[in-house]
Formats: structure tokens, sequence, C-alpha cells
């Protein structure tokens, strides 16, 4: 009976194994992560706070996405990637056959993912055996940036800007129904010069000196709002998949700047640029 169940872990093993291999050459066609993320380079770019520890409970492992020290190991579908592993794997999903009790895996939580701290053949194992939910520690870790299972290596750089962008403004206290979103690097630096340039005008336009809370909350109700009223209205997101209001407040600005600086034509209010915009684009 052992020595069945032990080929059967084997077998398993291979089975994980090759779709991990189909994994990739999936990622390759479709462009999507295949590699685990890494907590010390999320940790790093959003500059997450805690862990705070949560207790025991059931995770979804779907939501498992991220490692603290083993993102080489195994893809994003925690598929194992190496064949060195084989020996620890099988026995944990020996176990698995044989209802052996092990101890709930370690996880840290960063908005609304989790990072293996210890039990990455656990988790592999129940992805295998089509588990939906682990027993875990959870320890979760604050951050001004809500992330998601389908979260990209490449975005932590947008996303660490986004930080920035944060902490310099506090847009998110001061509106905190903002939602504010860029797939443009650099985006947000260009944003805060926004703000910058705007507190200066108001600044002489009212006589006064100006407070950063003040030019922060009168940009975003009078500026960035009003671009994305018109933006939502014409759904010209639609014509741009994977773009964001945040991308086309960006171009509308570009674009305005362009009509003054290269065709003279006078500054527009926001809502008229971005009208002026989308009906060029329709031409």
């Amino acid at each position: 009976m052992l020595d069945r169940l032990r080929r059967r872990a084997e077998t398993d093993f291979s089975v994980a194994r090759l779709k991990a291999f189909l994994n990739r050459i999936r990622s390759i066609v479709s462009g999507r992560p295949r590699e685990l993320l890494s907590y010390e380079e999320v940790r790093t770019s959003l500059r997450i706070g805690g862990p705070i520890y949560r207790g025991v409970e059931d995770v979804p492992v779907k939501d498992i996405v991220g490692s603290l020290n083993r993102y080489h190991d195994f893809d994003r579908a925690f598929m194992p990637v190496k064949d060195g592993i084989a020996p620890r794997w099988e026995n944990i999903d020996l176990a698995f056959y044989r209802n052996v009790g092990l101890p709930p895996v370690m996880l840290y939580k960063v908005g609304q993912v989790y990072f293996v701290v210890d039990g990455h053949h656990r988790v592999s194992v129940a992805r295998e055996q089509g588990q939906e939910y682990i027993e875990a520690e959870v320890r979760e870790c604050t951050t001004k940036i809500n992330i998601t299972p389908d979260l990209k290596p490449e975005d932590l750089v947008i996303l660490g800007e986004k930080v920035d962008f944060l902490e310099r403004t506090h847009l998110d206290q001061l509106r905190p129904r903002s939602r504010v979103r860029l797939t443009i690097v650099g985006g947000f630096d260009r944003m805060a010069e926004h703000i910058a340039v705007h507190r200066y005008f108001m600044g002489l336009d009212f006589k006064r000196d100006i407070s950063d809370e003040e030019a922060v909350t009168h940009w975003y109700d009078t500026v960035y709002l009003p671009i994305v009223k018109v933006i939502r209205q014409s759904k010209i997101l639609r014509e741009f998949p994977g773009r964001t209001e945040g991308d086309m407040y960006i171009w509308v600005l570009d674009h305005q700047r362009y009509l003054s600086q290269v065709e003279g034509e006078a500054l527009q209010p926001p809502e008229d640029a971005a009208r002026t915009f989308v009906g060029d684009l329709d031409e």
C-alpha cells in the first residue's frame, strides 16, 4: 500500500513539473507573469510596514503568488520548476494521501496577495491536489497600495512611484475616495509637477500663499476630476484596453501642451481640453 502511494506521489510530481513547463510556454505566448513575486522586491518598492500577526485562517490558495526566499523554485501557479525539490515535494504529497496532519503554512499578507514564509511545498501540493484553501498563520503587512494576484514584477516600478506620490501629496488622505491608477512609467512624477504648477498659479490668482493640502485638493477637484468625467462620458477607454483614466489625464495635458506650444493655441479649461483630445482621437 505504501509503495503504491509513493509511486502515485512520484507521478504527481512529474505531472506538476509538466504543468510548470506548459505554464512557461503559455507565459511566453500570452505575456502573463510566470514567476513568483519576491517579497523583498515588493517590500522595498512599496515600503510596506508590519508584519502584524492575524492568527490562523483558511487562505485561498490562488491568492498565494509570492515567496519570501524561494521564488525561483516554483512558478506563479506554485508548480515546481526544479527537479531537485522532488523528495520533499513527494513526501508532502504522500502525507496528503495518508491523511497525515501537517502544521499550518506561514504567510505574509500584502494587499490581497500572500507570500510564503514557510511551507512552499505544502502550498505547491495543495495547488496540484486542487485544494481551494489552505490553513495558514497570517501576518499582515501594511501598505498604501492594494496589490492584487495579477501583479507583475514590472508593475512594481509604477506602484513604487505611486507610493512616493501619495507620501508627497497625501491625496489618499485628503480625498479618500480617489482612485488614481497609471500604467505610464514616470506618470506620477508628472502629476506631482502638475500640482506644483497648479499651486503656483493658484497663488497668483488668490494673491496669497497656498498650502500643499489646498493645492492638492484644488487640483484634484478642478483639474483631474473634470478631465476624468469627460473620459468616462466619452467611453474612450474602450478603445485602449489596459489603459486607465490616469493615463488619459496625462495624455490630455500632453495634448494641450502640444497645442499651446506648437500650434499656438490658448490653454483650455480642463473639461474643454479633454473634449478636444477625445475629439481628435475620434477623427
